[in-house]
C-alpha cells in the first residue's frame, strides 16, 4: 500500500501555518530568486545541514534557533530577491503581443530544430577540430548504431547517462563520443583513445 502526502499536508501535520500569496506572484519570486540566487548558501547558510544540528521540536524552535545563527540572512535574501523582481517588472513592460510571437516561433521552430538536430552540429565541432571531414550515416548505418564518420571513422553519440544505465554495447559498431546537456549548450567529451586515434589521421 502506498500513501501520498502533499507539501500542504506535510506543514499541517508539522503545525507549519500555511501562507496565501496573490496569484502569479510565487511564480514570479521563485523566478527572481532563481536569477538572483539569493536563498543559496552563500546567504542563508547550509539550512539541510542546519536543520540535523537543530534539535528542538516546533517550527517556532527552528525559527528562533535559525536566527540566532544566521541573524541576517532573511534579509539578505529578500533584498536581493526583491532586487531581481524590480528587473523583471521592469522587462515585463517591454514585452508586447509581437515580441511573444518572436519568442514562440523561436521555442517551436529553432530551439527545436538545434535540440533534435545537434548531433550533426557535434560530428562538424568535431570535423573541425581535428580537420577531417565529416558525413552524416545513412539507414543502414543508423541500424548499426552509427550516427556519422569523422574521416573513416564511425561514430556513435551518446548521452553521457549511457555509461551510468550499463547499456550493452554490442550492437554498436562505431567509436561512442559522450556529450552532456547544459544550461548553455552541450558539453561533449571524446575519450581519450579516440581523440588520440583521430590526431592520428
Amino acid at each position: 500500500m502506498d500513501l501520498r502526502l502533499t507539501n500542504a499536508e506535510i506543514g499541517m501535520l508539522l503545525g507549519v501555518k500555511p501562507v496565501e500569496f496573490p496569484k502569479y506572484t510565487t511564480q514570479l519570486m521563485n523566478l527572481a530568486n532563481h536569477n538572483a540566487q539569493a536563498t543559496r548558501a552563500r546567504n542563508v547558510g547550509q539550512v539541510s545541514e542546519m536543520i540535523k544540528e537543530f534539535t528542538g521540536k516546533t517550527i517556532d524552535e527552528w525559527e528562533q534557533w535559525y536566527k540566532r545563527q544566521r541573524p541576517d540572512a532573511i534579509d539578505t535574501a529578500s533584498k536581493e530577491v526583491y532586487e531581481m523582481v524590480l528587473k523583471l517588472r521592469q522587462a515585463i513592460g517591454q514585452v508586447d503581443e509581437a515580441m511573444v510571437k518572436r519568442w514562440v516561433e523561436d521555442l517551436i521552430l529553432a530551439k527545436t530544430f538545434t535540440g533534435l538536430r545537434f548531433q550533426e552540429a557535434i560530428l562538424k565541432k568535431l570535423s573541425e577540430f581535428y580537420g577531417l571531414d565529416y558525413r552524416a550515416s545513412t539507414p543502414r548505418d543508423e541500424s548499426r548504431g552509427i550516427d556519422g564518420y569523422i574521416g573513416d571513422i564511425p561514430i556513435s553519440i551518446k548521452p553521457d547517462t549511457y555509461t551510468a544505465k550499463n547499456m550493452l554495447r554490442e550492437g554498436i559498431s562505431a567509436r561512442i563520443v559522450y556529450y552532456k546537456k547544459t544550461g548553455t549548450g552541450i558539453r561533449v567529451h571524446v575519450p581519450d583513445e579516440l581523440h588520440q586515434e583521430l590526431q592520428q589521421k
